[in-house]
């Protein structure tokens, strides 16, 4: 009888409890999600790849980092009246940092593809590349892009990348190798272990800039084209909303063309 005791009275507070919530209209506390945490914080962390040339590129002799995304993600901290604080990642690892906490966002032009989307939330696109080739302007035989995919064609991309996914799909005659260290690409390249990389129009603009040895290779038609957009982890609305107002405004005010512009990037801005 005892415990019957208890347990009617634990009833009846909870009951009691329900009856004030209605009478008074309170509401369930809401859960902090990151919008309240980098307002409470001042902090917003970012993920880069800290070897994207013109997009979150650390410059090899000061340390510094530059580019288009570092200059936007230095943009959205101030709209939110936070500091930001970047954390290396890439594109093999980014998901699990989101999904981890170890940044609020990733903002280093990020592929928007049916895998990622499966696992993290990407705010509408900012830019817009298709795939290149990078190889030797010494090669024999590589002339133009159809000349890639063809028998004893070795080609190089980086693992986890939009190439790395085309090329597994695209190429029946050529040879894919995968590779993941930072340069390792362009190694490949130089040491004739592989005949051409694949590659974005940034990075593509990277190796004319600083080796003379690089031809770049466009498609005849663009191929591929995937937009690139900010990725956060799912589940947080109001943290994917105040991202797409972030991105909505910087296209309106000027903000993200200027960026473009400064690092060469304006043939893939995303203006819509």
């Amino acid at each position: 009888m005892r415990r019957l005791s208890i347990a009617l009275t634990a009833l009846a507070l909870h009951a009691a409890l329900q009856s004030v919530i209605l009478v008074s209209g309170a509401a369930p506390v809401r859960a902090e999600g990151r919008l309240d945490r980098v307002q409470r914080t001042g902090l917003l962390r970012v993920c880069i790849w800290p070897d994207y040339y013109a997009i979150s590129f650390r410059h090899p002799y000061s340390g510094e980092l530059q580019g288009l995304d570092i200059d936007m993600a230095r943009s959205f901290a101030q709209d939110l009246g936070a500091r930001v604080s970047f954390v290396e990642s890439g594109f093999p690892h980014f998901v699990a940092d989101l999904l981890n906490d170890r940044c609020d966002i990733g903002m280093f032009g990020i592929g928007v593809t049916t895998a990622r989307a499966e696992k993290v939330a990407f705010s509408q696109p900012y830019m817009r590349s298709g795939i290149y080739a990078v190889s030797s302007q010494t090669h024999p035989r590589i002339l133009r892009w159809d000349d890639l995919d063809q028998d004893g064609m070795v080609v190089a991309v980086q693992k986890g990348t939009v190439m790395d996914d085309y090329a597994s799909q695209a190429f029946r005659k050529a040879s894919v190798r995968i590779v993941s260290g930072p340069l390792e690409r362009e190694d490949e390249v130089q040491s004739g272990r592989a005949d051409a990389f694949l590659t974005d129009y940034p990075y593509g603009q990277r190796m004319l800039a600083i080796h003379q040895w690089a031809h770049l290779i466009a498609p005849e038609n663009p191929v591929h084209t995937t937009p690139y957009a900010y990725a956060v982890a799912p589940g947080d609305p109001l943290w994917l909303d105040r991202v797409n107002r972030f991105v909505e405004a910087v296209k309106r005010d000027g903000r993200l063309e200027a960026a473009a512009a400064r690092f060469r990037l304006t043939p893939i801005v995303a203006r819509d």
